[in-house]
């Protein structure tokens, strides 16, 4: 089905719902499902010795527990996403700390210009600074008012609305903020380093 078809009826699904059509992206349908993706395995994790850290062009490296996490302050979202397998769903809701709180506490430095996110299992995923300093650009681990199930990367994921959702990467670690970019795993296997589902930028070729 071509992404013209696909973008036509996902407009007709908006507009049989009574949703502005606008909201759905080129070549997306709507789903009430959340499909699951996932490079390997669903990764172990136990919260007692669990961490996240922050690192690279920064002048105050993080490193905090499971608890310390839940200390921060917490942003509760609604927001649209859309995969680049060209489903989308509308009014996700999501709860965890935004990225840029955590920036800000770190003092990136005038060097830090991107952002690799590393997960659990070895997936990465890259993106500019000034995307994830975005206030709607979080740190979740909870998804519809429960926390992330495995399947949808228990216990943190990153959360990227603007983005094709594989830059919002499951079960991650580690942020480190880089001076230079540098891209992930899928970047490096032919999808499109920006991701912006309005320009339709799924692949480089």
């Amino acid at each position: 089905m071509t992404s013209r078809i696909l973008g036509q009826r996902g407009k007709r699904q908006a507009e049989k719902l009574g949703i502005d059509p606008a909201r759905v992206p080129p070549g997306q349908y709507l789903t009430d499902n959340f499909p699951v993706l996932t490079v390997g395995p669903n990764p172990e994790f136990d919260l007692s010795t669990w961490d996240f850290q922050l690192y690279g062009e920064v002048e105050d490296e993080l490193q905090l527990s499971w608890d310390e996490l839940q200390g921060l302050p917490q942003t509760d979202l609604q927001t649209d996403i859309h995969c680049v397998t060209r489903w989308s769903k509308l009014d996700t809701t999501w709860r965890g700390v935004r990225v840029s709180d955590l920036l800000e506490k770190a003092r990136v430095r005038p060097e830090g210009k991107f952002v690799m996110a590393y997960s659990d299992g070895g997936y990465t995923t890259n993106l500019p600074l000034d995307v994830v300093m975005d206030d709607d650009v979080l740190l979740a681990h909870t998804y519809d008012g429960k926390p992330l199930e495995p399947d949808h990367g228990a216990p943190l994921r990153l959360l990227v609305p603007k983005r094709y959702f594989w830059k919002s990467a499951k079960f991650v670690r580690r942020l480190e903020v880089m001076s230079e970019d540098r891209m992930g795993f899928w970047e490096l296997n032919g999808y499109h380093n920006d991701a912006d589902p309005w320009k339709e930028q799924r692949h480089w070729f």
